[in-house]
């Protein structure tokens, strides 16, 4: 496997799509100075009753790349203020990672 590809889903509570979005349009990453960081996407998914579904998309070169990054000094940072804003989330994000399949890549 070439890549990782490390998401987190986040159920946000409806009317709050917006603050949502500007947490992530404004803050600081710290993700362009990591060693095997590729790109980061943020997407945003289908509404539901009572949330709407988004996910942090974020592609490595390896797992232990991104492993690294979870035990840095930036990863910390980053995520510094994540729980002040708990009113946003219904329940805790939902870590999910998945390696790439050498071969079953198109472009």
């Amino acid at each position: 496997m070439s890549h990782y590809i490390a998401m987190n889903r986040f159920r946000i509570v409806k009317g709050h799509e917006k603050d949502f979005e500007e947490i992530w349009e404004t803050r600081t990453t710290y993700l362009e100075n990591e060693p095997g960081f590729v790109k980061f996407n943020l997407l945003k998914g289908p509404e539901r009753e009572d949330h709407v579904l988004y996910a942090s998309h974020t592609l490595w070169n390896s797992e232990n790349d991104f492993e690294a990054w979870t035990k840095s000094e930036a990863f910390r940072k980053a995520h510094s203020g994540a729980g002040n804003r708990g009113h946003l989330y219904l329940g805790h994000p939902e870590f999910e990672g998945f390696g790439v399949v050498d071969g079953a890549t198109v472009g």
